[in-house]
This record gives C-alpha cells, structure tokens and sequence, in this order.
C-alpha cells in the first residue's frame, strides 16, 4: 500500500500541478476580491474533484464499454504520462496541461472561471484523468491500493486548494528557479513511472516478454 500511495502521489502532483495551479491563478481571478477568489478556488476545486472521481471509480467500467483492455490502457497511458512528464523535465508547459491562447482568451472574457479553465483543463486535465483511470486499473480488486490511490488524489487535490489560497506567497517563496526544480524533480519520476507503465502494458499484451 505504501508503494501505491508513493506512485500515486508522484503522478497526480506531476498531472495535476498544484504549484503551476497556483502561479496561475491569482492571473486569471484579477479584478476579483478575495472573498470571489477564495469561493472560486473552492469551486474549482470540488468540480474538477467530482470530475476525477467520477473517472477514477467509473473508468473502468467505460473500458470494458469501449472494449479497450487493461494493457491497452497501460500502454497508451503511460506514453501520455511520459510526454507530460518530459515536458515538466525540460520546464516546458504541456499541450495536456495547460491552455492554449484561445482559452486564455476566452476565460479572460468569461464572468466564472471556476469551471473553465480551472476546473478543467487545469487542474482535472487529460493527464490527471488518465492518471487516475490507469492507477484504478492497476489497483484491481485490492482495496488498499484502491484506497491509497483515492487517498493520494484527495490529498493532492486539497493540497492544490491550499496554495490557490497562498498563491502570492509561493511565488515569493519558490520564485522561478524554484519552481522549475519542483517541476523537473516530480517529471523525473513521472517519465519513469510511465516507462513502466509502458513495460506492464507490453508484457500483459502477450506481444513481448519482459
């Protein structure tokens, strides 16, 4: 359980980003006072929650649907985790993490950002949801891995909401060089996981043995 809760720790705060979250925001809720900033970060928050919830405890069951096997998934998974990831190791903002300019363009013109671009693509992007799919596959049946991975995305998403609230102060804090480390260090591991990812996909496939 331990190694799931590692693992799972690792790949949510790589895909979801609570620090890049937080750089952003005090941007996209300027004008705002602090009581609209600090409902809608709890919004963000509890929607983009229910989203990565609804995927990771129904996921499943929309693979069997589409017939798309567990070494499907492992193996498509881990490829997009590892874009992500070699992305955060060279400090370059992803494709699957962050928003074009057409949707900056737009959540500036919107009244509520809670929902977009907050909600999602930027805190519950495609990598945070693939994540949470593929770590629920993984668990099985086991429900303490099943617990560990709920547990890790929970913490990860409150963790998120925290600095939402300190944004100014981690900016401060950590600066750009700091946060580029951070970002380095946790898309290290990601590459990594996903490379695995990857093997176990390939092994269960039948096509090689590893």
């Amino acid at each position: 359980m331990n190694e799931t809760l590692v693992i799972a720790f690792t790949a949510f705060f790589a895909t979801i980003g609570p620090i890049d979250v937080a750089v952003m925001y005090p941007v996209l809720s300027r004008g705002m006072t602090p009581r609209q900033r600090w409902r809608t970060a709890v919004r963000a928050v509890f929607l983009a929650s229910c989203l990565l919830y609804a995927f990771a405890l129904f996921g499943q069951m929309l693979l069997d649907r589409l017939g798309i096997s567990i070494p499907a998934l492992q193996t498509a998974g881990g490829i997009l985790l590892f874009l992500v990831g070699l992305d955060m190791v060279f400090a370059r903002h992803s494709g699957v993490a962050s928003t074009t300019e057409d949707e900056d363009r737009e959540a500036r013109e919107r009244e509520d950002i809670a929902v977009f671009p907050l909600a999602t693509p930027l805190i519950a992007g495609p990598g945070a949801i693939g994540a949470a799919i593929l770590l629920m596959t993984n668990a099985g049946d086991n429900r303490y891995q099943q617990l560990a991975v709920v547990s890790s995305l929970g913490f990860v998403l409150l963790l998120t909401l925290i600095l939402m609230f300190m944004a100014g102060q981690v900016q401060r804090l950590l600066g750009v060089t700091g946060m580029n480390v951070v970002s380095r260090i946790f898309g290290l591991l990601l590459t990594a996981l996903a490379v695995q990812f990857v093997f176990d996909g390939i092994k269960g496939s039948g096509l090689i043995n590893l």
